[in-house]
């Protein structure tokens, strides 16, 4: 049986496991349950592969999306692994191919939507199979606790009865600690390990700023540091369908090549759209969380969200679709009290219980909290996931211009006491005319001019007074009554405040939202030291584009950007110089050896001697 490291190094090109991975490895390999937390990028999938490899048998791999497992088959087949995915894009034909060959002995890999692996006749099929190992994919959606829940990952439990002697790995990048206990029970890992491999994105730089005009801020925003149009690859999240069309639509005009991806939209288009996004560099997706899952395309640059997610688990999950690769990526977004309470609705109109209600809205609350710190985003998003004592990043937007903070205590009191003066009936609008002293029709017409806390706010700009609301609301001063359109309520925390016994700290944000945060933008070019460097690595994307076309898969399956820019760095010369550049393993340098060393050279050439090392 060959060692995981020889499989590491011959068959993935890389020269050392990264941080628990050899630990994991190594305990699925003796035949041990797990699950395993690691961050997006982190190398999770290498985690059963390595193992499925090392061990007799064939690994079934659970997975939730088509896409997914289709990506992941395209990028093993590059590898010289045989590979192979059952689901409804298999013709009868195909998949009685896939099953014999199973059952022969010849693949080392499978992969299979849950729905299916629970079926008679795939049990019965695995009955007649050597089985390596059971790993699934994407596990917190087996928990009810989690942002994803499936109900469909409920059955899984049955691997652990009907195959005890199978080791079963459950893998994911995101669950909170009743999320990670929900998974241990409902698959039956009680006797296994549990390995949190960190939360840390390291190279992902957050910024969150509140809404203003939002379209014109994510435009400044992708102008500033992502090239504007055709620029680099990124994903756009909104919380409705309409939204997405509009805002695609919106970015089409301004010259992007946006692409619009929801559940209502005609399922061939959706993949259509998908597809595109994979293969080709530069597109933006739009998109409702109906995109995302297991997309494993690493050159995704940045994430935007236009809307509030609905936990930090879910915003943790989107985020990290960015900057897989490991090079400079951005998470921004922008919000707004309307999305606090458009989520607000949502949890009270869904059919879940009061308690799992409960959960939900505790976590929105966390959400809030992250957008209205003054501490280092990273750190307020790892302590949420148990890790505590991070130093500040200096890599987020309250690091690079830190957020003063005040006593905020007589403003905190202004706004609460009209709140209740205007009957705990309004919204952020009305509030704040009131607080101006603005005279207009709708002020009148409920007598609110003659109220004490009537021009009481003069002191603070409409768009100040909506940061103080915002604050307010995440400190849980206020509440936003979802069954009363947004109006705002008195909680029972507000009470000492009201009689000005505690105090309140408020922030004071130095910046209009949008504005791009100094330091390096996350470019390709941050990654390399000279623009020589990067005009070759930009030659051997283009030479990557060409073998991708011509064999039909994306071109992050040939060679990841990460890789190309080591080359460009190295400038390689002989076939021995390719080893030890990671990414390139046996099958790899085989392929494609001669057509990245021809590349380095005839740059040199047209360059002339000044680029050579």
């Amino acid at each position: 049986m060959p060692s995981p490291l020889d499989i590491l190094n011959s068959v993935f090109g890389f020269p050392a496991f990264r941080g628990q991975q050899a630990e994991v490895i190594s305990h699925v390999v003796a035949g041990g349950d797990a699950l395993v937390l690691m961050p997006t990028g982190a190398g999770k999938s290498l985690c059963y592969q390595v193992p499925a490899l090392c061990r007799s048998g064939v690994a079934v791999v659970v997975s939730p999306l088509i896409a997914l497992m289709q990506n992941q088959v395209e990028a093993l087949g590059q590898l010289g692994v045989r590979a192979a995915a059952l689901n409804s894009a298999r013709s009868f034909a195909e998949a009685g191919t896939i099953e014999r060959r199973m059952r022969a002995g010849e693949l080392d890999l499978v992969y299979v939507a849950p729905e299916r692996l629970v079926t008679p006749g795939f049990l019965a099929l695995l009955d007649t199979c050597r089985i390596a190992l059971f790993a699934i994919d994407e596990a917190h959606c087996v928990s009810q606790w989690g942002h994803d829940f499936r109900p469909e990952y409920l059955q899984l439990a049955l691997l652990r009865e009907r195959f005890p002697a199978v080791p079963c790995v459950a893998l994911t990048a995101t669950a909170d600690g009743p999320t990670r206990r929900d998974i241990v029970e409902r698959l039956g890992l009680g006797d296994g390990r549990v390995f949190v491999a960190g939360f840390d994105r390291p190279n992902i730089r957050y910024r969150i700023a509140a809404k203003k005009n939002t379209r014109e801020q994510l435009l400044r925003f992708l102008d500033a540091e992502h090239g504007g149009a055709g620029g680099d690859s990124g994903i756009v999240y909104c919380l409705s369908r309409a939204k997405v069309e509009e805002t695609a639509a919106w970015l089409e005009e301004k010259g992007f090549a946006a692409l619009a991806y929801h559940a209502g939209m005609d399922q061939a288009k959706r993949a259509a759209n998908q597809e595109r996004f994979l293969r080709e560099d530069g597109v933006v997706m739009v998109a409702t969380i109906a995109f995302g899952m297991g997309i494993d395309k690493p050159d995704v640059r940045f994430v935007a969200h236009l809307d509030l997610p609905k936990s930090l688990e879910a915003y943790y999950q989107e985020t990290g679709r960015a900057g897989r690769d490991g090079l400079p990526a951005n998470a921004w977004m922008a919000y707004g009290l309307e999305d606090v309470a458009k989520l607000g609705q949502f949890i009270a109109g869904s059919q879940a219980s009061e308690a799992q209600k409960r959960i939900e809205r505790l976590k929105l609350n966390a959400l809030l909290g992250l957008c209205e710190t003054t501490r280092c985003r990273r750190q307020v998003l790892l302590e949420y996931f148990g890790e505590t004592g991070a130093d500040p990043c200096g890599n987020c937007d309250t690091c690079l211009e830190p957020i003063a903070s005040f006593d905020g205590t007589e403003l905190a009191r202004k706004a609460l006491s009209c709140v209740y003066r205007t009957g705990e009936s309004f919204g952020a609008g009305h509030v704040i005319d009131v607080l101006l002293g603005r005279d207009n029709d709708k002020i009148r017409r409920f007598g609110h001019h003659a109220l004490s806390t009537f021009g009481i706010g003069t002191e603070l700009s409409a768009e100040e007074w909506r940061s103080v609301l915002r604050q307010l609301v995440a400190a849980g001063l206020l509440s936003i009554d979802v069954e009363g359109h947004g109006a705002f309520r008195l909680t029972e925390t507000c009470r000492p405040v009201l009689r000005g016994e505690v105090r309140v700290d408020l922030r004071r944000d130095p910046r209009p939202a949008g504005k791009a945060a100094r330091g390096t933008k996350a470019k390709h070019s941050a990654q390399l030291a000279t623009p020589d460097d990067e005009a070759l690595f930009q030659r051997l994307r283009a030479e990557r584009l060409a073998l991708a076309k011509a064999q039909g898969v994306p071109p992050y399956v040939i060679l990841h950007d990460a890789t190309l820019a080591d080359i460009a760095r190295r400038r390689p010369r002989r076939s021995d110089e390719l080893i030890g550049i990671a990414g390139l393993g046996d099958i790899k340098r085989e392929r494609y050896g001669t057509v990245l060393l021809a590349t380095v050279k005839a740059f040199e050439a047209e360059a002339g001697p000044s680029t050579a090392s």
